[in-house]
């Protein structure tokens, strides 16, 4: 897995011009194991750079995804973290390890379960997990430093604004088929500045039936 890490900073750095990728964040994804993450059958793959399936129609996203979204955050130990879609809970482990608090909602339940359980095997005690709509946030325990959203909206939600601390970002895919994935930080003032990273393509946000 070290080998694979450290070609994500090249990738990352000629897909989006930045350079490289945090030496926190690359610590990270090379400690967290992707392959507990990851049905059975995908196993062999799990560190492949390509998003695998984890069933319900969903996928995991490639570590060159994971890795950029989660440097285009700037976490710091004592932050706390937002996270919409967990999935498989691969990329809230990482979050678990670069911040104090993670939050993270997913909702489909088989799902939020799954990664639930899969948490808590490995010993991430500073995750919490949620099944629900994860468009309108989690307003208990807002305002967070930092949110990640991993399924593409056709626009930013506006309690995910909301919910920010002032110069606290959002990194959000938004989009129909294709997205731009956006980093979005949060002014002194309540305004936001945003700016658009790079082409990508996520499955959608599934919101609740109204």
């Amino acid at each position: 897995m070290v080998d694979e890490v450290a070609a994500l900073a090249g990738l990352v750095e000629r897909e989006t011009g930045r350079a490289g990728l945090d030496a926190r964040v690359l610590a990270a994804m090379a400690k967290v194991p992707r392959h507990e993450f990851v049905p059975a059958a995908q196993r062999r793959s799990a560190y492949r750079n390509r998003p695998l399936s984890i069933g319900s129609g969903q996928t995991i996203s490639q570590p060159f995804v994971v890795a950029l979204m989660t440097d285009l955050l700037g976490l710091k130990p004592e932050d706390k973290v937002l996270e919409i879609g967990t999935g498989c809970g691969y990329q809230a482990a990482v979050l678990a390890e670069l911040a104090r608090d993670i939050y993270t909602i997913e909702i489909i339940e088989s799902l939020g379960k799954g990664a639930a359980k899969t948490l808590e095997r490995l010993g991430y005690a500073n995750v919490r997990t949620r099944v629900g709509d994860g468009y309108m946030g989690w307003p208990e325990h807002a305002p967070f430093d930092a949110i990640i959203v991993t399924a593409a909206p056709d626009h930013v939600p506006p309690a995910l604004v909301e919910q920010l601390k002032p110069g606290g970002r959002l990194v959000i895919p938004v989009g129909k088929l294709f997205q731009e994935l956006m980093v979005i930080t949060k002014n002194a003032d309540g305004s936001t500045t945003r700016k658009d990273v790079v082409p990508v393509q996520f499955v959608p946000l599934t919101r609740e039936e109204e």
